[in-house]
């Protein structure tokens, strides 16, 4: 066994992401997300918190539950899981090598095949998950639901969305149908094969609730305001034809459930955006106008 290569260190000091060779073994590779309780909050943007803590902590414990009790259920391709060790203060997840199994490409910039190929996954992931109750998991899926971001909900200017964000909230979280979400399903956590397929990686905040969730972050995370409005019904219509094929029937009041709620995940994660970090390009004109409406509908 032989360490290749840090892959990346986790967010705020939490330990890293390690690629490791064997030697004598089936498996050339392996990859090893090691946690580790940091001596000291470093958080990039400065949000050094016991709340901001504890929610990494929990992100970590939830992680661990997703690969030992429901990640072989996911027919939305993902890392398989060779083991988890824990000893006092640190966890070891053993996973599978995506870059050998041939999903070795991220992207920064994506075109119209290769977001299908994303929404598709969230599709599959979703359909694995209907119904289901999280245990173990968060209640309420992603990292910046309400309930978890007080200090950007105490910060936020826009005096009219922190008016109504409980109410936003409700609305997501009181959906008739719920599955589980990824939770942080942005561009940088697909894998890419040449052959266009994906896959997805990391499951601090996967949980309960609805699929838009996953979408509307998605989409935010890799258009601009121009095409995330000109490619709008494309994508949802791309996203519910998947879904009800993975399915394997056709649930209209689930879509129009959901479709109606899409704005109002836009709407909820702008919330958390404009409370977190003011001056982020994700902030734009689109957003502005959707979670305007969304708020005049409440």
């Amino acid at each position: 066994m032989q360490e290749k290569e840090t892959i990346q260190d986790l967010w705020s000091g939490y330990g890293n992401i390690k690629r490791i060779t064997l030697e004598g073994a089936a498996i050339k590779s392996v990859v090893v997300k090691n946690v580790q309780l940091p001596k000291q909050n470093k958080h990039p943007r400065g949000w050094n918190s016991e709340i901001g803590h504890q929610r990494k902590l929990k992100s970590y414990e939830v992680e661990t539950a997703w690969y030992q009790n429901y990640s072989a259920q996911s027919l939305a391709r993902l890392p398989h899981c060779y083991g988890i060790e824990q000893h006092l203060d640190e966890v070891l997840i053993i996973l599978e090598d995506l870059d050998a199994a041939g999903f070795s490409l991220r992207k920064q910039r994506v075109n119209w095949q290769e977001i299908k190929a994303c929404l598709e996954w969230l599709a599959k992931f979703h359909a694995s998950y209907l119904g289901k109750t999280p245990e173990g998991l968060w209640k309420i899926g992603t990292y910046w639901h309400l309930a978890t971001r007080p200090h950007e909900l105490d910060v936020l200017e826009d005096i009219a969305l922190k008016e109504a964000a409980t109410a936003i909230d409700a609305k997501l979280n009181n959906c008739e149908y719920k599955t589980f979400v990824h939770g942080d399903a942005k561009l940088a956590n697909f894998c890419f094969a040449k052959n266009r397929q994906v896959a997805g990686v990391d499951f601090q905040y996967v949980g309960g609730g609805c699929g838009m969730k996953d979408v509307a972050y998605f989409v935010g995370s890799c258009l601009d305001e121009t095409n995330c409005e000109r490619l709008e019904t494309k994508i949802l219509d791309t996203y519910f034809t998947k879904l009800h094929q993975t399915l394997g029937s056709i649930n209209d009041a689930l879509e129009k459930e959901w479709r109606a709620l899409y704005p109002v995940a836009w709407a909820d994660f702008h919330r958390f955006l404009k409370g977190w970090s003011p001056g982020h390009w994700k902030i734009n004109s689109y957003s502005e106008r959707i979670t305007k409406q969304v708020i005049k509908n409440l």
